[in-house]
């Protein structure tokens, strides 16, 4: 249910590959996810995605009753995205919910098809955010948009999404992934060190970890 394929460039590309379940997220998928992002220390670059027209509703229902809605998995996934010291573009095939968000927020670009929507929906459902989620989404889009999408149960287009500065840039579905990759491609062709160092100044972090 996660595709992945590194190419000779360094590319690593992500999928999830759940279209009936709406790329719901289950335990083995999230560990999966944790397993291949940690071993891809080497990627020179990395895109997430997802097929079908939702990116991820978020945690599998059952799964969530079952104790997945609180699980460490999603902060160790999250943690092990933002710590991969490559430039990351989430390309937003469609709605992105619930702990999925957490991917996303990780990492560094995130660009959407118009019919996508953004909603994080854990006031309603009872459930805590995971702490770098609230604090990822404050930092891209201020306290009082957070306050909305998370206190207030909000459920934002593209457009808002695009506005807020949640999302980077709306694209077309068929340009998806060509623009994901149009993003990644000064990275991949630029000399590994150079990259790593432009993104870590980026990012205000310019010192080597």
């Amino acid at each position: 249910m996660i595709e992945h394929h590194q190419d000779s460039r360094g590319l690593l590309t992500l999928r999830l590959n759940r279209p009936d379940k709406a790329n719901a997220l289950t335990p083995e998928m999230l560990e999966q996810l944790i397993g291949i992002v940690q071993g891809a220390r080497a990627a020179r670059a990395l895109i997430l995605t997802g097929t079908g027209k939702v990116f991820s509703a978020g945690a599998d229902l059952d799964a969530a009753k079952a104790g997945l809605a609180t699980s460490p998995l999603w902060e160790d996934l999250s943690a092990a995205l933002a710590g991969l010291p490559c430039l990351k573009v989430a390309a937003l095939n469609g709605t992105l919910a619930g702990g999925a968000n957490g991917m996303a927020l990780a990492c560094d670009i995130r660009i959407a098809v118009p019919t996508a929507k953004v909603f994080y929906p854990v006031m309603q459902l009872g459930y805590l955010p995971q702490p770098s989620d609230a604090a990822r989404m404050r930092a891209l889009i201020g306290p009082a948009r957070t306050k909305m999408i998370l206190v207030a149960g909000q459920k934002i287009t593209a457009q808002q999404a695009y506005d807020f500065g949640l999302i980077d840039r709306i694209v077309a579905p068929e340009d998806l992934m060509a623009e994901a990759e149009a993003l990644v491609g000064p990275s991949l062709a630029a000399q590994p060190d150079i990259a790593r160092a432009i993104l870590r100044a980026a990012a205000g972090d310019p010192q080597e970890k």
